[in-house]
């Protein structure tokens, strides 16, 4: 995930911000934003490092979810999740079936079934804390996948059946499985593919 900075004034001077009045900024900003709690947070373009490993993800998804119902979405899509409020861009998001949209928001899913986030130093901490606690609150999502910065490491965390998450990580020379798109993603291939030259 991108950068998020907070464009509204110190907290103690707080602005809400209704969603209306969001949708209005996201229509005429050049810039994406996220919207949480009557909050509105600009997101910050990512490195060229950042861009390449989701455009990777996505190009390696796609030729495995051609024929099936599963589709791979870049950032420009919005997510909402309506049991939190919050509106975000994941940097990859897996729809399988329809779209269902939000119903305050013709712009925004509400049905993802698989979210990619690629950390950065800036955003590390939020992608593994609240923001997948947000994600964890669509009840369509089947997996969140992180792809790590730091090393070559993509961890896959898997709803249950019984709702409970659990954590799969492959490293260089693994498979990162995807079950919940039927699909999956080369380590090496994914780092490889996303280096400057090759």
């Amino acid at each position: 995930m991108r950068a998020i900075v907070w464009i509204v004034s110190a907290p103690a001077h707080r602005i809400h911000h209704t969603w209306a009045e969001y949708l209005a900024l996201e229509r005429s900003s050049n810039v994406k934003h996220e919207y949480l709690d009557g909050q509105i947070y600009a997101m910050a373009g990512g490195t060229p490092e950042h861009a390449a490993l989701a455009a990777t993800v996505i190009g390696l998804l796609f030729p495995q979810l051609r024929t099936g119902p599963c589709r791979a979405l870049d950032a420009d899509l919005r997510v909402r999740v309506r049991a939190t409020g919050l509106a975000t861009y994941p940097d990859v998001t897996v729809v399988c079936g329809p779209r269902e949209l939000d119903p305050d928001d013709s712009q925004a899913v509400t049905n993802p079934t698989l979210i990619v986030e690629v950390l950065s130093r800036s955003t590390e901490e939020y992608d593994r804390g609240d923001k997948f606690e947000h994600y964890k609150r669509l009840p369509t999502l089947r997996a969140y996948v992180i792809v790590s910065h730091r090393e070559r490491c993509i961890e896959v965390w898997s709803r249950g059946d019984d709702g409970s998450w659990l954590c799969a990580t492959a490293r260089d020379g693994e498979i990162a499985r995807l079950s919940a798109i039927d699909a999956s993603l080369d380590v090496r291939e994914v780092y490889d593919a996303a280096e400057p030259g090759r």
